[in-house]
């Protein structure tokens, strides 16, 4: 039987399962791969809570299936109750009815955009899962999209129409910590656009914020000719890596991935030895 109550489910809530619930309502959908690497110890333990907090009706889960058979992992997305938890410890809206957000869910499963999402929200919770499993290590902030674009100018100045980070984070290990913004690659844009936005970064810089751009490539020989393509000197700082090198080396985007634009020597450097002109405290 599924049991059904935000006030029912309170009392059972683990601090890893309110982690949950703060990241699907800033970052919309996740996959049980990507909630396990981040957050649990296995696959099955991962599947299991997650199983246990969609029959409390907290969280909504879809999945398709594949070209040539088979079906996806499940994607999971915010219920009503897992939805007004959240909204009533953050003191926003409640939310709305759940037919809408029954019909909000079902859009996200299907739509081609969020591939895109699932991509961005991957990058984090590899660097969540690297955080994890290594003492000193923390993904100390994950901000969306729409987190950096609803933010006050004083606190940030609104990005250009060719500056708008797919997100940004605050990243610590071994005693160093780096703040940057992401830009992630699906492989389909033409190289220049990609050069483009380095310049909608320099008035970020501008505002005093001199977090470099992370741009997340789809390939290594894409990564090689961005870099033919940026001049030798920019007004924002720009690190590059490639998923398919770092999928055939068995890293993460925390590990020494990591190609500075302009740097002579042309070594790869962890994710915290990117140059980084400030870090919030």
């Amino acid at each position: 039987m599924t049991l059904r109550g935000p006030m029912h489910a309170l009392g059972q809530l683990t601090d890893r399962d309110h982690a949950i619930l703060d990241w699907l309502y800033d970052h919309k959908i996740m996959t049980t791969a990507q909630l396990a690497r981040a957050l649990f110890p296995s696959l099955d333990t991962a599947q299991d809570r997650l199983r246990k907090l969609y029959l409390l009706g907290l969280l909504d889960r879809g999945r398709m299936y594949r070209e040539g058979g088979g079906k996806h992992s499940w994607r999971y997305m915010l219920d009503q109750d897992g939805w007004a938890i959240v909204a009533a410890y953050r003191g926003d809206d409640p939310p709305p009815r759940r037919d809408k957000i029954r019909t909000r869910n079902l859009r996200l499963v299907q739509s081609p955009k969020t591939e895109h999402l699932l991509g961005v929200n991957s990058f984090f919770t590899d660097l969540a899962g690297y955080a994890r499993t290594h003492d000193g290590a923390e993904l100390r902030r994950w901000w969306s999209e729409a987190q950096i674009a609803g933010l006050s100018p004083v606190t940030l100045a609104t990005p250009g129409p060719l500056a708008r980070p797919d997100g940004h984070g605050i990243f610590t290990d071994a005693g160093r910590t780096v703040a940057f913004f992401l830009e992630y690659d699906t492989g389909t844009e033409p190289l220049q656009k990609l050069v483009d936005k380095v310049d909608g970064y320099a008035m970020l810089h501008r505002s005093g914020l001199r977090w470099p751009v992370l741009f997340w490539l789809h390939s290594s020989a894409r990564e090689q000719n961005l870099h033919r393509r940026l001049p030798a000197i920019l007004r924002a700082a720009v690190a590059t890596a490639a998923r398919d090198r770092a999928a055939r080396v068995g890293e993460t985007p925390a590990d020494a991935l990591w190609l500075v634009h302009g740097e002579r020597t042309g070594r790869r450097v962890q994710l915290v030895e990117v140059p980084c002109g400030n870090v919030p405290q």
